[in-house]
């Protein structure tokens, strides 16, 4: 079977899943959707019909489904599907762009099976969520980046990577990824890389190519998190006293910054970090708070902290 009839197979399902999903569609709004003629569309459909699929309506005026045919259905709570609306739309805002058409597409799947008074409860209530993002999303310059990554650790495939780095360099690496993870608005991966012979992340938004190689590998690498605690084992151990009063502000940012320990000590609390970043990014997070905090250790960190002021302090006079 060559590709013309595959994708002639995997559209005309998806037509069928459409119809399913709302009560009329246009052949023009599924020739724009699955970027064919309208003329193709008119074929699939006729591909239906004579499959025996009851469907009524003439081409430009919209096709429906005969009332009453389904195919075997899957009954969700109201609960179930609230919950599946509020999913969508934080994915809408905060999902990968490589995996928001394929979610838009399980979801469309999940709407064909829907009651029509469920599909009614979609209508009165999508409209009335929403999440507000105040990050900008990374552009990214590849196409299903993080199925490519996923489907390379389903299969234990070697992949090879150009990537630029933080100060714009750009290399080419040969990974074996461990896992994917969000963090602070970005999509890493977790890998093993065979050229440092060690374990590295890499943000996904800087990956300039990658390739999915035959090259598989045998080793069994765990969970993600496992080697996310390795990357730190090299870091500088930071303790800060902090006011209580600014402790609710650091909730999330403390913990990017390697936070180990939290002891309530009264009216302050004692905190202890591990970090990889005590030349600049931790000591330009302290400055933020730095009048309600003292630095504990190391010594070094205090002298950073100093001529960051100073610097600053110049530049205001």
């Amino acid at each position: 079977m060559n590709d013309h009839y595959l994708k002639k197979i995997d559209r005309v399902t998806a037509i069928l899943t459409q119809l399913q999903s709302k009560p009329t569609v246009r052949a023009q709004d599924l020739a724009a959707k699955f970027d064919v003629s309208i003329r193709t569309i008119y074929r699939d459909v006729k591909t239906l019909e004579n499959a025996g699929i009851p469907i009524i309506g003439e081409a430009g005026n919209g096709y429906s489904l005969m009332d009453g045919y389904k195919l075997p259905p899957i009954m969700f709570t109201k609960e179930e599907i609230l919950s599946f609306i509020t999913a969508e739309k934080l994915m809408q805002k905060f999902s990968h762009q490589s995996l928001g058409n394929h979610y838009q597409m399980a979801m469309e799947k999940v709407r064909s099976v829907l009651r029509h008074s469920d599909k009614n409860l979609i209508l009165n209530i999508e409209k009335q969520i929403d999440v507000y993002n105040y990050y900008v999303q990374s552009d990214d310059s590849i196409k299903n980046v993080i199925p490519t990554i996923l489907e390379s650790i389903a299969e234990k495939t070697q992949l090879i990577i150009e990537y630029r780095t933080v100060d714009s360099r750009v290399t080419n690496r040969t990974i074996e990824a461990v896992g994917i993870f969000f963090e602070f608005n970005y999509w890493y991966i977790m890998a093993f890389c065979t050229m440092r012979k060690d374990f590295r992340q890499f943000r996904v938004d800087r990956i300039l190519q990658i390739f999915k190689t035959q090259n598989h590998f045998s080793q069994e690498y765990g969970q993600i998190n496992d080697y996310r605690k390795k990357t730190n084992e090299n870091a500088i151990k930071v303790r800060l006293l902090v006011d209580k009063k600014i402790i609710n502000h650091l909730t999330y940012s403390k913990k990017y910054y390697g936070l180990t320990e939290e002891v309530d000590k009264g009216d302050h609390v004692e905190l202890t970090f591990e970090t990889d970043c005590i030349d600049e990014g931790f000591p330009r997070w302290l400055i933020t708070f730095a009048d309600f905090a003292e630095v504990l250790e190391p010594e070094y960190l205090k002298t950073k902290l100093r001529d960051l002021v100073m610097t600053i302090s110049k530049k205001m006079e």
